[in-house]
């Protein structure tokens, strides 16, 4: 694996999150959280903000 790569983490309006190479550009749909660094670092960083797996409609519709 390599470890020079640098990754963001970007979420969707469902609040949903993916790790995504920093310099590609940011695909539709998504925006960047503020994190960026290793991957190891960004998945740490997913699994601390993203506590509930279900989208963010459900999520609502449920509430």
């Amino acid at each position: 694996m390599r470890d020079d790569i640098r990754y963001q983490v970007l979420v969707n309006d469902e609040g949903q999150y993916s790790l995504w190479p920093a310099e590609h550009e940011v695909p539709a749909g998504w925006r960047p959280d503020g994190k960026t660094g290793t991957k190891d670092e960004c998945a740490a960083h997913v699994d601390e903000v993203w506590t509930d797996m279900r989208p963010k409609s459900l999520r609502d519709a449920l509430a």
